[in-house]
């Protein structure tokens, strides 16, 4: 079995975002260990399943700085499954969390476009059945 374990996402501070990802969007810290370094290996997961994770690489250098929330061009980069957009839709915006658009019920499913912390933009999804 081959699968994509994990995503970097270089953020500007480990806590910050260590915060975002598991108070408003409900994810698990699965990982925050020192490195030899002074960096940090720290991985977020959604909920208590073990798909792909999050790595919150923090940036190092201007360059990598100046790719914190733009990391795939304006376009929509992540996309965070649910089994209830309605229950999760209102616990993020609850929580905070930027929505860029009313919910839209498509063919597909149920969607939002939301933003992170740094800006990165997210569907929220609800597959269709």
């Amino acid at each position: 079995m081959r699968r994509v374990a994990l995503v970097t996402l270089v953020v500007d501070d480990y806590d910050e975002a260590i915060r975002f990802y598991t108070e408003a969007l409900g994810f698990r810290l699965a990982a925050d260990e020192p490195r030899p370094d002074g960096s940090r290996w720290v991985v977020v997961e959604p909920g208590d399943s073990h798909g792909t994770g999050l790595l919150l690489a923090r940036a190092r250098g201007e360059d990598q700085r100046a790719r914190i929330g733009d990391q795939t061009g304006g376009r929509v980069g992540f996309f965070l499954h649910t089994d209830d957009f309605a229950r999760d839709h209102a616990r993020m915006t609850a929580a905070g969390v930027t929505f860029l658009e009313e919910p839209r019920h498509e063919p597909y499913g149920s969607v939002a476009v939301f933003q992170d912390l740094y800006g990165n933009r997210w569907d929220l999804l609800q597959p269709a059945d």
